[in-house]
């Protein structure tokens, strides 16, 4: 007698730079494990060895808007491909650091980057990857679930000043990061069904509080989770 995989589930990350999502990741994957899930913890740019690659290209060479939405969307389709459609046939729970609302909001919104180009270059890469559906559907997959930290640019600029050296995108002045912040806002107002706002500014304990109050509503996590960030 064959036992059912569990249903796979896609969470996404999103934020601007300095939102302080790093910490609440790794909790929320070891919340899911503490309850019997397999966990895969990825990222975008990256996840492959491919998309690896082309994430230190973008974030350390100079390219112009388009450059960058296509090396994101190539990076993407070979996520897909690779990591996150395996993880989720094999029923496990999949949370990347950042997916396509990313794009929308650093290249679109913060470059100037047309979102109807965006869009079709979305619907290009992200469609025929589910392995469930085959490469002609025209299925296109996005999270199940967005946790959007989201955090005043000034907020994030003085967080920022104080971490590592910055990459070429955290090293953008403020105006870039008020732009990129309204991009999310703007996604989020498009798919309120899968965004989630996370106040950022609050407390660490207070942002824990409101991710796992969102994956419990959702049935996902039972309401014990004793994991913390």
């Amino acid at each position: 007698m064959s036992t059912a995989l569990p249903k796979g589930l896609f969470i996404s990350f999103e934020g601007i730079d300095g939102a302080g999502k790093s910490s609440h990741i790794e909790a929320l994957a070891q919340a899911f494990r503490d309850q019997g899930r397999v966990v895969t913890l990825t990222r975008e740019p990256g996840g492959t060895s491919l998309a690896e690659k082309l994430r230190a290209l973008m974030l350390h060479d100079a390219m112009d808007p388009l450059t960058e939405a296509l090396i994101a969307f190539a990076a993407r389709r070979d996520h897909l491909v690779q990591v996150i459609e395996p993880a989720l046939a094999r029923g496990e729970v999949v949370i990347s650091d950042r997916f396509t609302d990313a794009t929308f909001a650093y290249q679109g919104a913060g470059r100037g980057f047309s979102w109807e180009q965006l869009s079709a270059l979305e619907r290009m890469a992200q469609t025929g990857t589910a392995l469930h559906a085959g490469p002609d559907s025209d299925f296109m997959r996005e999270p199940d679930m967005t946790l959007w930290f989201d955090l005043p640019a000034e907020v994030a600029a003085e967080r920022l000043a104080t971490a590592r050296v910055p990459d070429r995108f955290e090293a953008q002045p403020g105006e870039f990061f008020a732009r990129v912040a309204q991009g999310y806002a703007e996604r989020a107002r498009t798919a309120p069904g899968r965004f989630v706002r996370i106040d950022a500014h609050a407390s660490r304990h207070a942002v824990w509080q409101q991710i796992t109050q969102a994956v419990v509503r959702k049935g996902w996590l039972a309401i014990m989770v004793g994991s913390k960030p």
